[in-house]
């Protein structure tokens, strides 16, 4: 098509396109088509339509013939030009299995990877699949070219004339297949899409899509994934994770085309340097369960012990392990605060939502501001405390099964681990919350550091470990995934038939806290290496001395070093925690006792049968009423706003055995009845 004519009038234009002039006024005032306003009329340029045309003649003609700026695009992220480069080479290979794996750490250009990824490679629409709606909404936006923020204007990949016609990006909202025809990305989380597959899945052909883009891979394990990609067998498919291994501990599908190393990521700056601390107590005082007298451990043998679930499990749930945690955990976020004028603040994640209110009493006893958040919440509940949180009001976030993935907020720089895990992945999931940096690629900011605090008895270094050889690639590790490593149990519900654990597997009573074992989380001395040789040479020094340098600086980096002394709590704040405290307590051991029991939460068993005398609305309240009225008996019969703190200490104590007594109670109360007939 040939013109003799740089600018034509919308009569023109409309036979040079062959569309009718409404259809081309439409596109011009919705700025999808090439078209400026000259003396208040519509004029086009023919070289703009003839770009315009060259790629807006099918979807799949869009990725394959659209000029874009990647390779040598300063704009763009090493690690994005680099796996863009081993995709396109792995699919112009024409692979007998079309499905690679990549693995960026979080805050290296994920999103910007889905956006360019098909770029010369897709022949058709792609499907990007999300594992919540929050990541799915982030997605949309970045490849949405009407949106001025949007990863296509930002980085200069493609050129504004190519975005009159596309990329378009829809979502699935719309229950409408027309908008999906029309666009060349289709933006959902999994749930929408292969729940209700009539809805949606079921309206697509096999061919619909010629590439899926899996983000957060290490879901694709769960069987509405492998629906999806069963639906669309001929299809790429590239799978995205910063973690390389399922929630089973398997390694997700797919050839291993690229991993962009985390000390790499460390050293160019697009993620945090993280220190991991462990409070690591030179004596440990505590009772184990079953027994009566009072037990002394070492260090060394706290280390011994931690590697056995019921100990690491009891060490978290403990009041004086949790008081060290949260105690250096706020000289870490001190540090960060004196060197910044950032409000650094601290996500912690807690065992369940008693233990994480507990947690959360602990920082508001010494000054701190803090909340929870859950999965049990409301959406507005949740929006609220993230809004406090990104508006500097809280300093502490305590979150149970929340937080994860496609939460963005570069502020949390301090993670405290309040839970122990068993594999990798969700620990990495939950340590990513913390690693996004406050400067870009800025390595040396003081605002781009951070801490993981914890306490030794959880084993979590252990972890640690683990993801060292998984970032040297070691081949014993990956043999291990490839076996399948050890599975991360749920939190803990008790053993046997349903019934829960009353009392904790051990008591802790008090601990000497005064050292902490300190380590870099992320091993990046090879590139430090490098760049301090590189800038030894430019002084003229001699460039051996890098090594010596670097030698002195760890032995000094990692190892034993004072931890915080026990932060000083004003008496009124502690008998207000302590008074909170009972109260979670006494509800969380109500609905505890109910369950071995064999009662129901909702049921009214106990006041209409078992125990009439107890006055209560269902057999939750009567639970609570009973617990409370044996605590006093047992504590101090004064009303509690009289209670001294060490009378609330002890209610505390003495609550688990109170509690298996009331369910004997119970249990010998049914008993009755069912004898009666």
């Amino acid at each position: 098509m040939t013109s003799e004519r740089t600018w034509l009038t919308p009569d023109e234009a409309s036979s040079y396109l062959s569309i009718g002039r409404t259809k081309l006024y439409e596109l011009a005032q919705q700025g999808k088509i090439p078209a400026q306003k000259i003396d208040k009329q519509w004029r086009f340029n023919t070289a703009e339509l003839d770009s315009w045309l060259s790629v807006s003649k099918t979807i799949g003609g869009y990725f394959q013939t659209v000029e874009a700026n990647v390779i040598d695009n300063p704009l763009l992220r090493e690690p994005q030009k680099e796996a863009y480069k081993k995709l396109y080479d792995f699919f112009k290979g024409a692979p007998k299995e079309k499905v690679a794996l990549v693995q960026l750490p979080v805050g290296c250009g994920k999103s910007g990877l889905v956006a360019i990824a098909p770029l010369g490679i897709a022949e058709g629409r792609v499907l990007v699949i999300t594992p919540n709606l929050t990541i799915r909404n982030e997605l949309k936006n970045n490849l949405d070219i009407t949106n001025l923020k949007c990863f296509w204007r930002r980085t200069n990949v493609l050129k504004k004339v190519d975005m009159v016609s596309g990329p378009y990006v829809t979502t699935l909202d719309t229950g409408n297949v027309t908008v999906t025809d029309e666009s060349h990305f289709v933006v959902t989380n999994v749930q929408q899409l292969a729940t209700n597959t009539d809805k949606w899945l079921n309206k697509f052909p096999a061919d619909y899509f010629d590439m899926i883009i899996v983000d957060e891979a290490h879901h694709s394990a769960a069987a509405s994934w492998q629906k999806v990609h069963a639906h669309f067998p001929n299809a790429k498919v590239i799978n995205l994770t910063a973690t390389p291994f399922r929630s089973d501990a398997k390694e997700v599908g797919g050839e291993r085309l690229y991993r962009y190393p985390f000390r790499s990521a460390v050293a160019k700056g697009y993620i945090k340097r993280l220190t991991a601390v462990y409070v690591s107590p030179r004596e440990i005082e505590l009772t184990f369960k079953g027994d009566t007298e009072r037990t002394v451990l070492t260090l060394d043998q706290v280390m011994e012990l931690r590697d056995k679930e019921w100990f690491s499990r009891g060490i978290a749930m403990s009041d004086e392990c949790n008081k060290s945690i949260v105690d250096n955990s706020l000289e870490k976020l001190e540090h960060l605060r004196n060197e910044s004028s950032i409000k650094h603040q601290i996500v912690a994640v807690a065992m369940s939502i008693p233990h994480a209110r507990k947690v959360q009493l602990l920082y508001d006893e010494r000054g701190y501001s803090a909340d929870v958040i859950h999965s049990g919440m409301t959406e507005e509940e949740q929006a609220d405390v993230l809004k406090r949180l990104r508006s500097n009001e809280l300093d502490v976030v305590v979150n149970v099964m929340m937080l994860g993935e496609g939460f963005d907020h570069p502020q949390l720089s301090v993670a405290a681990i309040f839970r122990p895990y068993r594999s990798l992945a969700p620990y990495l999931q939950f340590v990513g919350r913390i690693m996004r940096v406050n400067v870009q690629n800025a390595p040396r900011d003081p605002d781009n550091y951070g801490f993981i605090v914890t306490h030794a008895g959880m084993n979590l270094d252990a972890l640690v470990d683990d993801f060292k050889l998984f970032e040297k690639d070691d081949e014993e590790f990956w043999a291990q995934i490839n076996g399948g490593l050890e599975q991360e149990p749920p939190l803990p519900r008790g053993t046997g038939g349903g019934r829960r654990s009353i009392r904790a597997p051990l008591v802790v009573h008090g601990e000497i806290a005064d050292s902490l074992y300190e380590e870099e989380f992320v091993d990046d001395e090879e590139e430090r290496l490098e760049e301090l040789r590189t800038h030894l040479e430019a002084l003229g020094y001699d460039a051996s001395y890098a090594d010596t340098i670097i030698q002195a600086k760890r032995q000094v980096d990692a190892g034993m070093t004072a931890a915080v002394d026990p932060l000083a709590v004003q008496p009124q704040k502690e008998l207000e925690r302590l008074r909170k405290q009972l109260e979670i307590e006494i509800r969380a051991k109500a609905k505890t006792v109910l369950t071995n029991a064999g009662l129901s939460v909702p049921g009214r068993d106990i006041p209409t049968r078992l125990m009439p005398d107890v006055n209560a609305a269902n057999n939750l309240v009567a639970s609570i009423v009973m617990l409370n009225r044996n605590v006093k008996n047992r504590v101090n019969d004064a009303p509690r706003d009289e209670w001294s703190r060490d009378d609330y200490q002890k209610a505390i104590d003495l609550l688990p055995g109170i509690a298996i007594e009331l369910v004997r109670q119970l249990i010998a109360a049914k008993e009755a009845k069912h004898a009666e007939g």
